[in-house]
């Protein structure tokens, strides 16, 4: 299936999610300067939100149209792009160093993950080859990788301003243009999968049969992790903890790394409901820890939030949709997955800066928490009542096969 004179697949598997990483490090490189730009701009708030969205609003559209390039053109063309994309952004927040400028780059940010949401997750899966597990395999280190690239960046560049705050922009965002420049030009030696040029360019996301409620268990999940990434950094910049906004994006997407082991053990249904009691307790905690300016706090609720956001949730769910579908639908089913949690990670972001414009970041704060809580506890009895339903009507079918019946009810 792979060409004979590129890395082998045991070397290409962590090649790729190397690659894959370095793609999602840009995306909140520049979270913890976002106070910065919008000073130095003088916007709010709710401008501060809409920047940060400029990712979603690009990110959607790559989903919608080009869900099934790779299919056409191959694997290795769009995470080539997805990397200079991410250089190119850097370079333009280093040029220009306004929330002007962070749109704008925040978009290249989007339409680089938009290109490798699908097609990394279908590519990983294929270098495992035809192991049973491979789908699982291949989703759970696509979601390692992401994940903490996800939050390193905003750490990275965190520890850059406490080191030396006065040092503007900070040496990481320097730093990442060679590393996304030599992994772009290292996608050649990955294996290079079968291309069907017969295919069409433009094909839309297809939905999972079955998997519409995980795809919104990570539409709630996620707008946690948005809201922290793009409203939290201006009410930390507001008491003198800018740099902290690196922690609290790191603490809330990549420590979820940790749990995803857990996640692997778990049926993907019950790996969901565990995420949406984990999510909403986790935002109050955080939530208490910005209004009261509690930095142990903050960082233990990102810490729960990110149990689910980028761990059962987040895992149980992408595994369930690579699995229920046929290899030639993985990266197109990938995308459609991905768009309820981008949905999510851009309308609340852009809401609760507004009403933290208008009414204050504890309103704001305070009116998202209950949000977040009534949709979780909504979502979680419909899963639990599927769940009963399911194994009812597989006890009546099969009553020989109780063991069935109760993994399909986890």
């Amino acid at each position: 299936m792979f060409a004979s004179h590129r890395l082998p697949s045991r070397r290409a598997i962590p090649l790729l999610a190397v690659q894959l990483f370095l793609v999602t490090f840009s995306v909140n490189l520049q979270a913890p300067l976002v106070p910065h730009y919008a000073a130095a701009s003088g916007h709010g708030t709710g401008a501060q939100a809409l920047a940060f969205a400029c990712y979603v609003g690009a990110l959607v559209p790559a989903l919608l149209f080009l869900a099934g390039l790779s299919d056409r053109v191959g694997r290795r063309l769009p995470l080539a792009v997805a990397l200079l994309l991410g250089l190119a952004g850097t370079w333009l927040t280093l040029r220009w160093p306004t929330l002007v400028a962070l749109g704008g780059a925040r978009a290249c940010y989007g339409l680089a993950t938009g290109l490798v949401a699908g097609s990394g997750t279908a590519y990983m899966t294929e270098l495992y080859g035809e192991r049973e597990d491979a789908a699982t395999r291949g989703a759970a280190l696509v979601a390692a990788a992401t994940s903490l690239g996800f939050g390193t960046g905003a750490l990275v560049t965190g520890l850059c301003l406490i080191a030396a705050p006065s040092v503007l922009p900070p040496l990481s965002l320097w730093a990442y243009l060679p590393f996304a420049l030599v992994a772009a030009l290292a996608v050649a030696a990955l294996p290079a999968p079968a291309r069907h040029p017969d295919m069409p360019w433009l094909r839309w996301p297809v939905l999972a049969p079955g998997t519409v409620a995980l795809g919104v268990a990570i539409l709630l999940a996620w707008a946690a992790v948005g809201v922290v990434i793009g409203v939290v950094p201006s009410a930390l910049a507001a008491h003198g903890h800018a740099a902290w906004a690196g922690f609290a994006t790191f603490f809330v997407v990549s420590t979820g790394l940790l749990f995803q082991p857990a996640a692997r053990r778990m049926a993907p249904v019950r790996a969901v409901r565990a995420g949406l009691v984990l999510v909403p307790l986790g935002f109050a905690v955080l939530a208490l820890g910005v209004v009261y300016v509690n930095l142990p706090a903050l960082l233990a609720g990102a810490v729960i939030a990110s149990s689910a956001c980028y761990g059962f949730t987040y895992l149980g769910g992408l595994a369930a949709v690579n699995a229920a579908v046929a290899p030639a639908l993985r990266a197109r089913a990938a995308a459609g997955y991905f768009l309820f949690a981008y949905f999510g990670f851009s309308v609340p972001v852009v809401t609760s800066g507004w009403l933290a414009d208008r009414f204050g970041m504890p309103v704001a704060l305070a009116l998202f928490t209950a949000a977040l809580i009534a949709g979780s506890a909504a979502l979680a009895l419909t899963l639990r009542r599927r769940s009963t339903e399911a194994a009812t009507t597989a006890t009546a079918t099969r009553p020989v096969c109780a063991p069935a019946a109760r993994r399909l009810r986890d």
